[in-house]
């Protein structure tokens, strides 16, 4: 995700009346995979030689009642932006064809931060959450605590397990991104809520020491892995170009979302990633340059392409906040994949039959993938990259 929906134009003020209201009112597996399937062009088309659906905050549930009528009644737009929900991790790969996600990440060292849900206990009297899974110490994942917070995994270690069991039983998948936001905003509310902790170089260590800890070595693909020989990421990319398919089939490719500080903090000491589990979005120039993080696939679309074809791994947004799925414009979904960008995210990977427009985002002519229309090679067929069984 990008901007939090209580960022968003005319939202922060919105969210203020809403508490105010409230207020008045009230794992690593040792497993072996099975034998991978044949893909005889896996020696020649790359990682970046594909083009995927991917789902965006791919844990989320939509708020339960009585929370989500509050919300709606008193901000309409939260209600609108939050009314979604995804199947599990595992299902969406399954049944959906998604073959990026994205997850929001909070640190809480001792556990319990978010155990209690402060708009809940306004609301009922009583905001303990019963999780035992949020008392424990890790890194959790939600997309806006003390308000929009259910998740179908609560914990990071719970959604990597899950990750990575669906990929040792489906070896011959093509390779799933999974992009991270390490959230740490405070929300501005006339009454207590729970304070982030910020996201300093001893929580971003732990990020990466939870994923280790969860997939064995080789199941993810690193920067190290990529960069190879060369001085830099940016170097190898130019040089010698992303992994074969063959290289990269059923690995997990794991990016952070943010920019700023957290991104600083995240590189720091680490020289070109070295040593890192995650990539990072950069472009052209720096070190790092690999994967780039390009959302509006309108204002960008030439900025997409040109980076596609350079050999740059791009991530874009179909739409956003539902606005898409109700109206069934599908301006923003078109350019998205015809830009080229690799990983096109959506809220809707099916209809969501309640708006009654039939939008969703799918790939033309494959499923769950198609050869990108801008860097593969002309003779790519879908199945060269993945048959979904």
């Amino acid at each position: 995700m990008q901007s939090h929906p209580y960022e968003l134009p005319g939202l922060r003020a919105g969210l203020a009346l809403l508490a105010a209201v409230l207020l008045q009112t009230g794992c690593g597996d040792s497993s072996s995979p099975a034998e991978p399937t044949a893909y005889p062009r896996d020696d020649v088309l790359r990682l970046n030689h594909l083009q995927v659906v991917g789902s965006h905050n791919s844990y989320h549930i939509r708020p339960r009642e009585p929370l989500f009528s509050a919300i709606a009644a008193l901000v309409p737009p939260l209600a609108d932006a939050w009314e979604y929900t995804h199947l599990p991790l595992d299902e969406q790969f399954s049944e959906q064809g998604v073959r990026q996600i994205e997850l929001d990440i909070f640190a809480d060292p001792e556990g319990g931060r978010y155990a209690n849900r402060a708009a809940v206990e306004l609301l009922t009297g009583d905001g303990a959450s019963g999780l035992s899974e949020l008392d424990e110490p890790g890194l959790k994942v939600l997309h806006v605590q003390d308000l929009d917070f259910e998740s179908t995994c609560l914990t990071l270690i719970h959604c990597l397990e899950t990750i990575r069991d669906w990929s040792l039983d489906h070896p011959d998948h093509a390779p799933l991104l999974v992009l991270i936001e390490a959230k740490d905003e405070a929300i501005d509310a006339p009454f207590e809520t729970v304070i982030p902790l910020p996201f300093d170089s001893q929580q971003l260590d732990t990020l990466d020491e939870e994923i280790r800890s969860v997939f064995s070595p080789g199941h993810v693909l690193t920067p190290d892995d990529v960069r190879g020989d060369h001085d830099t990421l940016e170097q190898a990319i130019l040089r010698e170009g992303w992994p074969t398919l063959g290289e990269t089939r059923g690995r997990i490719v794991f990016a952070l979302d943010n920019g700023g500080r957290v991104k600083e903090a995240y590189v720091a000491g680490h020289l070109s990633l070295r040593g890192r589990v995650l990539f990072v979005s950069a472009g052209p120039g720096e070190d790092e340059a690999g994967f780039v993080k390009l959302n509006d696939p309108i204002g960008s679309f030439e900025r997409i392409r040109e980076l596609v074809g350079q050999g740059f791994l791009v991530r874009t947004r179909a739409d956003s906040d539902t606005a898409e799925a109700r109206t069934g414009d599908t301006t923003k979904r078109d350019a998205a994949l015809a830009s080229g960008a690799q990983f096109v995210s959506t809220d809707y990977p099916v209809p969501n039959e309640k708006f009654g427009t039939g939008y969703f985002v799918e790939m033309p002519g494959g499923r769950p993938a198609r050869c990108n229309p801008i860097s593969a090679p002309t003779d790519c067929r879908a199945e060269d990259i993945e048959n979904l069984r």
